[in-house]
């Protein structure tokens, strides 16, 4: 699910497309950027041709929107290795700096659409019998979307654009764990939950995983990856490394995207969205046996809040409401919460610690929570940290509560609100209209509940859990 991105706001492309879209280079001048234009030229060589009459043209200064293509390399042991190439991550990416967000829509790969000249099939069959070419026909004709531009990724970028960035704190919602022991060939994988630093294998382990995942949270989680690394990844890093970042989009990439006058006006386009933070569209969909469907209504739907359609100038940059009223989908769990504080009290000495005395219904604590251990900072400095984890009763869905001595972590950084509840401060993170996260600091420490990947559980409730958690 890489992605691509270019210098300042045309890397938000690339680390974007790399998955390390990361993106933007928030915090240099316009005419540093524009003086790597020839540079970014020479690396996007215009390799991915036949496009011409799939793509449209858009005016310089317009919205565009961008296909972004992870290819999946299959392991030589992995009992699929010869089916061939396929597209393991769709994802459209729109810049369009009259918007107060960029917009990513992941395509589920199981998505069952009909494939022109080959019938119905899998989205990722696409890739394996047409490649881009015929993937970006097959996406363009289930959805109703223009693309503008085509980027392709080897995964085996991923991990080297990562580490180029010198890797990304990330917010780990579960453990991932897969050795193999029952003969699967899966990815191997070991992860712990809780928010951590993630380099370039496990941070591709990570935003690949889909062993006990559906396509739906597979996606979220590598949307949820790609803001996380944007909002840490600012100029001055890009500026840096800028001749490893060159050579990796050279060697991984492949788009139509070629000559000055394109890379140029994609910079421009990108600048002036580089202030943006990532929003995530959720593909709505219904996991079948076999594929992952959406009727035409929902997929019609999704696409105009994609483009923003929907979404009127005079309310964009208001902060969502959250509903009045008692949460009604809650219950209490205030001595097995604390219980989960009693666990790690001895390892996490010096540091209150919160615990939950409200869930959600059907919600149980996973068999990996609680977890003590220590966040390391980037200049080597570790903290005492904790993270309790709430599974649900639906596949792939986890949330949780975080406490860590660290400050500053990137996470907390540019809340989209603050609200004061019974002396204490919250501050609120969005994602469009729902809520992500609610954080709150101590005098020495800082805690946060965090939404499932799929932020299913209503902004009154999130609120509402936060609001009940209680010091040991």
């Amino acid at each position: 699910m890489p992605e691509l991105e270019q210098k300042r706001g045309f890397w938000r492309r690339y680390l974007a497309g790399t998955l390390v879209v990361i993106a933007a280079a928030a915090g240099a001048t316009a005419v540093t950027a524009f003086n790597e234009v020839d540079r970014l030229a020479r690396a996007f060589k215009g390799n991915l041709p036949g496009l011409g009459e799939d793509l449209a043209q858009a005016p310089p200064g317009k919205p565009q929107t961008i296909l972004l293509i992870g290819s999946d390399e299959r392991v030589k042991s992995a009992r699929d290795a010869g089916a061939g190439a396929r597209s393991d991550t769709m994802i459209l990416v729109r810049l369009d700096p009259g918007r107060t967000a960029i917009s990513l829509l992941s395509l589920p790969r199981d998505l069952k659409v009909k494939i022109p000249g080959h019938g119905v099939d899998k989205l990722n069959a696409a890739y394996a019998e047409g490649g881009a070419k015929l993937t970006l026909k097959t996406i363009k004709d289930f959805t109703g979307l223009t693309v503008n531009h085509v980027i392709n990724v080897d995964f085996r970028g991923f991990q080297e654009a990562v580490d180029a960035i010198h890797c990304v704190y990330a917010d780990i919602d579960r453990r991932y764990y897969n050795d193999n022991s029952g003969g699967e060939n899966y990815a191997v994988i070991n992860i712990d939950p809780g928010y951590q630093k993630l380099c370039g294998h496990d941070a591709l382990d990570y935003v690949r995983y889909r062993h006990t995942d559906t396509d739906i949270v597979r996606a979220a989680r590598q949307q949820d990856f790609l803001r996380q690394a944007k909002s840490q990844v600012g100029a001055r890093r890009l500026f840096g490394d800028q001749d490893k970042l060159v050579k990796i989009v050279a060697k991984y990439t492949r788009s139509d995207i070629k000559g000055r006058k394109q890379v140029l006006t994609l910079i421009k386009l990108a600048v002036g969205a580089a202030g943006a933070p990532v929003r995530e569209i959720h593909f709505p969909a219904q996991i079948g046996a076999s594929y992952v469907t959406a009727s035409q209504s929902a997929v019609h739907k999704v696409t105009r809040e994609f483009l923003g359609v929907d979404e009127p100038a005079a309310k964009r940059k208001r902060t969502p409401k959250i509903e009045k009223g008692s949460p009604a989908d809650l219950m209490d769990v205030s001595s097995i919460g604390k219980d989960q504080a009693l666990k790690v009290a001895a390892d996490v000495r010096g540091m209150r610690i919160y615990y939950p005395r409200t869930v959600m219904k059907g919600s149980s604590f996973s068999i990996n929570s609680p977890r003590a251990y220590r966040i390391c900072g980037p200049h080597g400095r570790c903290w005492r940290s904790y993270r309790m984890v709430f599974a649900t009763n639906r596949i792939g869905e986890y949330y949780g509560l975080q406490g860590t001595k660290w400050m500053d972590p990137p996470i907390l950084r540019s809340p989209d609100a603050t609200k004061k509840i019974g002396g204490r401060k919250f501050d609120l993170y969005f994602d469009g209209k729902r809520l992500r996260m609610v954080a709150w600091h101590e005098s020495d420490a800082v805690y946060w509940v965090t939404n499932t990947l799929l932020q299913s559980i209503p902004k009154r409730d999130l609120m509402a859990i936060a609001r009940a958690t209680r010091p040991l």
